[in-house]
């Protein structure tokens, strides 16, 4: 019996070292490559002067008016992937990164919608990118793009919400999470041990599925994901009612708007929520998407038919072809302009 427990004392403890020796190493791995990244992916814009920290910055294209990219909740600007490249062929396009994403800067400041849109007015200001703007916000950055629209209105000379985040849409859908009680991605401070243990790019399509497209994985490891990041992430999720509360019953006068809303369903049951709270969802994101017509007297409706929530990667020829459209209109107005509806 003594043996016997000698031998599954030695075994554990083999077992336990060879289990430590696989932890530390993957913190090592990750920590040395880490390293090599930053020098491997410079940023491909400039580091630009926000106020209180530097963003990143990418400009290309000339010709006005500029059009400024906001990418949506946990998106870098890489997300708009080739988009930036196309809409340079006619136009002066600024893609960038807010704080803590991508190549930008941690910022001390809560991040609030109110703080984002200044730091960002700051950062365009000292890197010299003068207006007008046609803004283009996803998910989470139409929101942002509204309230920029909203507090700098001398500046801005149309914007396109696409599937943008409707300001009551957590209002309405509150009680069908809270009783669906769905998988929600880990909290920052996991996500901070995972990247720093070398999971995410030990097994990126096991650790990735879900949460980022499979193309995007390998920035996503190289270049986005960090510990500001995460943690910008999730504060701005946290504080996104205050963007909320900012633009709620918003009215921008004749400002050319155009509402690009998604025409898949999003399948939410694979994060555990049910077919009918999947349909509740669904009702209320659409019925934000046409409520955000109201946010102007300029303002036309498309649905792109072919995607779900990530319309610039599914239709992205679509997300630009709005855009020149909406530049040409505001180059040669027309007297009236009345809220119509388009399909694609």
């Amino acid at each position: 019996m003594k043996q016997r427990r000698q031998t599954w004392t030695k075994t554990m403890f083999w077992v336990i070292s060879c289990l430590l020796l696989v932890v530390i190493s993957g913190f090592v791995y990750e920590w040395i490559a880490s390293k090599q990244d930053k020098s491997q992916y410079p940023p491909p814009g400039e580091m630009v002067d926000s106020g209180s920290h530097q963003l990143h910055i990418r400009k290309l294209g000339s010709g006005s008016p500029t059009i400024l990219l906001e990418s949506g909740s946990g998106e870098s600007s890489l997300y708009w992937r080739d988009i930036p490249e196309k809409l340079s062929t006619f136009a002066t396009v600024v893609s960038y990164d807010r704080a803590g994403y991508a190549w930008s800067e941690e910022a001390a400041t809560p991040r609030t919608g109110e703080n984002i849109v200044r730091e960002l007015h700051v950062a365009l200001k000292n890197a010299d990118i003068q207006a007008p703007y046609i803004l283009v916000g996803h998910s989470l950055g139409g929101m942002y793009s509204r309230l920029y629209a909203q507090t700098y209105d001398d500046e801005v000379a149309g914007m396109i919400l696409v599937d943008a985040r409707p300001e009551n849409d957590a209002r309405r859908t509150q009680e069908i999470y809270a009783k669906e009680r769905p998988k929600v991605n880990p909290s920052p401070l996991i996500s901070i041990l995972l990247k720093r243990s070398g999971a995410f790019r030990l097994f990126p399509n096991f650790m990735l599925t879900g949460r980022v497209e499979h193309q995007d994985r390998k920035s996503f490891v190289n270049i986005v994901a960090s510990p500001k990041y995460f943690r910008s992430v999730a504060e701005e999720g946290d504080l996104a009612n205050t963007t909320e509360n900012a633009i709620r019953g918003q009215h921008l006068g004749n400002l050319p708007v155009r509402v690009i809303a998604r025409g898949i369903q999003q399948d939410l049951t694979q994060f555990g929520i049910s077919k009918n709270g999947n349909d509740q969802i669904e009702q209320s994101w659409q019925m934000g998407q046409r409520e955000m017509l109201n946010i102007s007297t300029n303002s036309k409706f498309i649905v792109a038919k072919k995607s779900d929530h990530m319309i610039i990667h599914d239709q992205p020829e679509l997300v630009i072809q709005v855009i020149r459209e909406l530049i040409s209109n505001t180059s040669h107005p027309q007297s009236t302009v009345a809220k119509s509806k388009t399909d694609d």
